[in-house]
C-alpha cells in the first residue's frame, strides 16, 4: 500500500490532464470497462463489435441483438455511476443500485431455467423473489441471500459503507474490495450481479481520486479462485460473507490492489508520454486473430481469408471495414491507437492484395471487401 501511495500522490499532482489525454483515457477505459466487464458475463461481442458499437451505433455482426442492448445500457450505467460519484454530497444508497441494475439490464426479460424445464421473468431493478444459489464444481449448493434476507442484508451493507467512508479507517482499495465481496455474498438481483459490483467498485475509486480499474475477461479464472479463496475466510453462510471482515477478504484487497496500481503506473507513464496506449488487454488483435471469414465459391468453402493477411494489424482493419464500409483511416487509427501513415501503409497493402477496395473519394466514400 506504500507504493500505491506514493503512486496515488504522483497521480493527483498531474490533474487536471490536458482535456485531449483526458479525451483518450476516458475513451480508452469506456471501451475497455464495458467490454471486459460484459464478456465476462457471457456477452458474445468482440472487442471490435464493441468499440464500433460505442462509437458509431452500428450493430453488424453475428451476435445476439440483447448483447448490443446490453453493452450499450452497460454504457449508459458507466456514466450514471461517473456522475454519482462525482458528487460527493449525495450518499450511495440503494434506489441508485436499483436504477443501475434496471438499466444496465434494458427492462423486464424472461429466461430459461438451468434444465430447461421452464421460463421465468426477471424483473430488473428489484430485489430478487428467488432464491439464486449455484452449484459449486464438486456438486453442493452454495447460498446467497435468501430474497427474505436481502433487503435486511442491503441496508446493513449501504449503512454500513457510508459509516465507513465517514470513519476513513479504510482506504478506498480496501473499502472497494470489501464491498465488491460482501455484496456478492448477498446477490441481491436475479441478473446483473458481478457488472453492479464492478461498476460499484469503480464508483468508490473514482469517489475517492483513484483511477478506475478493469477486471479482464482472461483472468476470469483468477478472478472467480479469489472470490473463492474470501468465501472460504468468511464461512459459507450468507450472513458472514455479508458481513465478512477486511482480514477475511484480503485476496480480493490485494488483487484490486494490483490492478490499481499497475494502472496508476500505467496512467503516469502516459501523462509523461512515455507510453502511448492506454488499452489494459490486448483483445483487439486476439478477437481479429481468432475470427474466421468463410464464403462460397461454386459449392466451394475458402475458409480464413483473413489469414491471407501479412499482420494482425492488418487483419483487425479488414474486420473494423467488415462491420462499418465507411469507416475512415484516422477513425482506424484512432481505434487501434497507431499512428496514421502505418494505416495507411496497412490499407494500400490490403489494396495490392485485392482484399480491399475504395469506392469514391475519401469523404463519402465507402470500402468494399472482394468478393470470393
Amino acid at each position: 500500500m506504500d507504493t500505491i501511495a506514493k503512486l496515488h500522490k504522483e497521480w493527483k499532482s498531474l490533474q487536471p490532464l490536458k482535456p485531449e489525454l483526458q479525451h483518450r483515457m476516458d475513451q480508452q477505459f469506456m471501451f475497455d470497462f464495458n467490454y471486459n466487464s460484459n464478456n465476462l458475463e457471457g456477452n458474445t461481442l468482440t472487442y471490435g463489435q464493441t468499440k464500433l458499437l460505442l462509437l458509431f451505433g452500428k450493430t453488424e455482426g453475428e451476435a445476439l441483438f440483447r448483447d448490443y442492448e446490453e453493452m450499450k445500457a452497460h454504457n449508459v450505467g458507466l456514466e450514471m455511476m461517473k456522475r454519482e460519484a462525482r458528487d460527493k454530497e449525495r450518499p450511495l444508497s440503494e434506489s441508485f443500485i436499483r436504477e443501475l441494475n434496471s438499466t444496465i439490464l434494458v427492462g423486464d426479460f424472461y429466461k430459461t431455467s438451468n434444465d430447461g424445464e421452464y421460463r421465468y421473468k426477471i424483473h430488473t431493478g428489484v430485489y430478487k423473489t428467488r432464491p439464486n444459489s449455484v452449484i459449486t464444481p464438486s456438486g453442493e449448493s452454495f447460498d446467497y441471500a435468501s430474497p427474505e434476507e436481502t433487503p435486511s442484508m442491503m441496508a446493513g451493507l449501504i449503512s454500513w459503507y457510508r459509516e465507513e467512508e465517514k470513519k476513513r479507517v479504510l482506504s478506498p482499495i480496501q473499502l472497494a474490495a470489501l464491498f465488491h465481496f460482501r455484496y456478492i455474498r448477498i446477490h441481491p438481483f436475479e441478473d446483473g450481479n458481478g457488472r453492479i459490483a464492478r461498476l460499484l467498485v469503480n464508483y468508490i475509486l473514482y469517489r475517492h481520486g483513484y483511477p478506475m480499474i478493469v477486471i479482464p475477461t482472461d483472468d476470469r479464472k483468477n478472478y472467480l479462485n479469489i472470490l473463492g479463496q474470501c468465501d472460504k475466510n468468511a464461512g459459507t453462510e450468507p450472513y458472514r460473507g455479508a458481513n465478512a471482515t477486511i482480514e477475511q477478504a484480503k485476496p480480493l484487497v490485494d488483487y484490486i490492489a494490483g490492478f490499481v496500481e499497475s494502472k496508476m503506473t500505467k496512467l503516469i507513464q502516459f501523462a509523461a508520454g512515455e507510453i502511448k496506449t492506454l488499452a489494459e488487454t490486448d483483445v483487439v488483435e486476439k478477437n481479429a486473430e481468432n475470427q474466421q471469414h468463410t464464403e462460397s465459391i461454386n459449392g466451394n468453402v475458402v475458409e480464413n481469408v483473413v489469414e491471407t493477411m501479412a499482420t494482425k494489424r492488418q487483419k483487425a482493419i479488414f474486420n473494423f471495414i467488415k462491420m462499418n464500409n465507411q469507416i475512415s483511416a484516422n477513425e482506424i487509427s484512432d481505434l487501434l491507437k497507431t499512428n496514421m501513415r502505418t494505416i495507411q501503409r496497412d490499407i494500400q497493402q490490403l489494396k495490392e492484395k485485392g482484399i480491399i477496395e475504395r469506392i469514391g473519394g475519401d469523404r463519402g466514400g465507402s470500402w468494399k471487401i472482394k468478393e470470393f
